[in-house]
């Protein structure tokens, strides 16, 4: 007789919560638009669909943040990192999946769960209270109907930024008398061999014409409303990045740091193209970091000018759409509750965070407290040494105030870790640690510490 929790939305942060309430023993009812009504980026009705790219980045959870969310997840059985693990793809040291034969679990655990019940159709407002205990994680692309009703309850301004999308090619139409098989440094990540990305050299006389194409391509228009739309940093577009300066993307995705070309050892590539493994028959590869919002006549031709591409055939081509955010920080409570309506969670990206893992973190959060709201009891937010502790404060008050600060989306990272005082930069041997070892080591501490911390509140 346990009166169920209600989701709306079923991608990442949608699915995760589902699974951590139903897992408590308490019923749900899973809300998705789709197929009844398809997304600008949405391909399919699977759930938790991976639309940008297919990475959930690093997997190394004493070193990188991410990875150690990763690890933090996995303690508290998430849904979202047992299907990534279970799907994987080589992908150096990061964790890759198998687009399609992640959503087709995700959807079949749901879908089959007996304590899930799903509704497919639209919500194009705030639900009712006499739903009571809901979540809303309907992600970046918010139906706008919703999202007006959003803005009209809450009176505060909605953000939002662009999100740009990378081009899928075909293996088969990659040239490997030029390109070849490499991670960088031969880093061997989940799954993978250390030579899980193809490689496309080009010399410098290369590299200038190709920024060159970048920065005078066309590109798509926007509609008045969106002109003044901020980027996300960590998802730019590459011609904005290529605008930046010549040397920007040599320093970015297109880095030849790592990297031997076994078709000219002697000569140092000037910079470097990588393609990541898309599927898991190994068919198709994302170009990493080419996000565009470049027209589709001039992406296939300037793509084909790199080494490698010249009969590039693509699967698809990069593309663009507009994502939204709410204020969270002046809108959520600590519980993650819509301050003027407690029984509205939010959860995922419309709460102000960026990436796949970082979007289920917080619907895993956001559901092991519903859930124990309808059971009586409260459920604390992670601490806050923690990767998922950090990401709830980022959401509800971790930015800098003042008149001239600004709310925006944020990847999971070290930054948002509470410092550890006094550290002794020693090794075992007793002598000091310097310079780039002394941020790994700094890093490796505040990961120590984060899983130690999190074993309590799973």
């Amino acid at each position: 007789m346990t009166k169920p929790v209600h989701i709306i939305g079923a991608g990442l942060a949608g699915s995760e919560a589902a699974w951590q309430v139903a897992r408590m023993g308490v019923p749900v009812i899973l809300h998705e638009m789709r197929p009844k009504r398809m997304t600008d980026a949405h391909q399919s009705d699977g759930f938790a669909e991976l639309v940008c790219s297919n990475s959930f980045r690093s997997d190394d959870k004493l070193g990188n943040a991410v990875g150690l969310l990763h690890e933090e997840m996995r303690m508290a059985d998430s849904l979202i990192m047992g299907m990534g693990d279970m799907t994987k793809l080589p992908a150096g040291g990061a964790l890759a999946v198998d687009r399609d034969g992640f959503s087709d679990a995700v959807t079949t655990i749901l879908t089959q769960h007996p304590l899930i019940s799903i509704e497919y159709g639209e919500i194009k407002g705030l639900p009712p209270k006499d739903w009571g205990n809901t979540i809303i994680a309907t992600g970046p692309l918010t139906a706008p109907s919703l999202a007006k009703d959003i803005l009209k309850s809450t009176g505060e301004d909605s953000l939002a930024f662009f999100d740009a999308i990378a081009p899928i090619v075909y293996k088969d139409s990659i040239d490997f008398n030029k390109a070849w098989f490499q991670s960088r440094y031969d880093k061997k990540g989940p799954g993978g061999d250390g030579a899980d990305y193809i490689n496309c050299p080009l010399d410098k006389e290369q590299y200038l014409a190709f920024i060159d194409a970048l920065v005078s391509a066309d590109q798509t228009e926007f509609k008045d409303f969106e002109k003044d739309t901020p980027y996300f940093e960590s998802c730019l577009p590459i011609e904005i990045m290529a605008a930046r300066g010549p040397e920007t993307l040599r320093y970015g995705p297109m880095k030849p740091v790592g990297l031997t070309n076994p078709h000219q050892p002697d000569v140092k590539a000037y910079a470097i193209v990588q393609l990541r493994q898309d599927n898991a028959l190994g068919t198709l590869y994302n170009m990493v970091g080419f996000q565009t919002k470049m027209k589709y006549g001039a992406q296939t031709d300037i793509i084909k000018t790199i080494p490698g591409l010249e009969k590039a055939v693509f699967a698809r081509l990069g593309g663009i759409h507009r994502n939204t955010f709410i204020n969270s920080p002046k809108l959520l409570n600590k519980q993650l509750q819509l301050k003027i309506r407690p029984d509205l969670r939010f959860a995922g990206q419309i709460m102000g965070v960026e990436g796949y893992v970082e979007s289920a973190a917080l619907g895993l959060i956001t559901g092991r407290m519903a859930a124990a709201q309808t059971l009586g009891h409260k459920y604390d937010a992670p601490p806050l040494t923690t990767a998922l502790g950090a990401l709830v404060e980022h959401v509800t008050g971790g930015f800098m105030d003042g008149p001239k600060a600004k709310f925006q989306p944020m990847n999971v990272n070290f930054g948002l870790f509470p410092p550890i005082e006094n550290i002794v930069y020693k090794d075992q041997d007793g002598n000091r640690i310097k310079g780039k070892n002394k941020t790994r080591y700094r890093k490796r501490l505040m990961a120590e510490r984060a899983l130690n911390d999190i074993k309590s509140w799973v």
